[in-house]
């Protein structure tokens, strides 16, 4: 049995990118952690808090997933969109952390676990959040200081991207994304290496995604669509969102 680490951005990217994966190596005896950037909160965790409430929710998720540890590397949600505000006071953005230091606590829990497999995002970042670019530069420099046998991209072809999008237009369900800037997000077709079917998980993937209640019933940018998707039909749901896709770093 192998030891599989998701590095991820945020709370929730760990089910849209890589939930029914996880599911998947879960069930088949695999150990499977993940480690987030970043604790989904733009200001300072509550006073009197040990951790910003949407850690409580991917805890939820994770433990749907079948996945046997959550670790936060300690950094807060640096946003999305033109404005990069100052950091919390008690922790820095992802975005400000020097990649060497970012990729060194990554590394050392790549060590601890002896992870033979390590999850991270494409060179875009998929859509381009500054926070999920960083996880790309961070999770390449964590690979090499661990030594990592494996490294693995969670992408989405572009193809599959345009088809979404459109769907997601024609049954006038709000998104602000730029379909443009989306056309040139993710990954090429030709650069996919492993394309995981995912459908036998859709259910678990479905109620993971319902963990995550903050952005849900929040006004983000994808928060129409996930409430869209968590109406659907399990099977439909799965039809959708049943495979995942990754680009192997050689």
């Amino acid at each position: 049995m192998a030891t599989l680490l998701a590095f991820h951005a945020h709370p929730d990217d760990e089910v849209l990118l890589t939930g029914g994966t996880l599911a998947r190596a879960a069930a088949e005896g695999h150990r499977v952690v993940v480690v987030v950037a970043a604790d989904g909160l733009m200001g300072a965790v509550p006073e009197g808090a040990d951790e910003a409430p949407r850690m409580a929710e991917l805890r939820a998720s994770a433990a749907l997933l079948g996945v046997a540890r959550v670790v936060h590397l300690g950094y807060a949600d640096s946003g999305h969109g033109p404005v990069l505000y100052p950091d919390p006071p008690d922790r820095a953005r992802f975005v400000r952390a020097g990649t060497e230091e970012a990729a060194e606590r990554l590394a050392a829990v790549l060590r601890e676990e002896d992870a033979d497999l390590l999850l991270s995002y494409d060179p875009n970042g998929g859509y381009g959040h500054r926070d999920h670019v960083k996880v790309h530069q961070v999770g390449r420099r964590a690979a090499e200081l661990a030594g990592v046998p494996r490294l693995l991209e969670a992408t989405v072809p572009r193809d599959v991207v345009t088809r979404l999008v459109r769907l997601v237009r024609l049954l006038r369900i709000p998104m602000r994304h730029d379909d443009e800037v989306l056309r040139t997000a993710f990954s090429p077709r030709a650069a996919i290496t492993h394309t995981v079917d995912v459908r036998r998980f859709a259910r678990q993937k479905q109620a993971a995604l319902a963990a995550h209640r903050s952005p849900v019933a929040g006004t983000g940018r994808l928060a129409p669509v996930m409430r869209a998707l968590l109406r659907l039909p399990a099977p439909v749901f799965g039809l959708l969102l049943g495979r995942e896709w990754f680009v192997e770093v050689r």
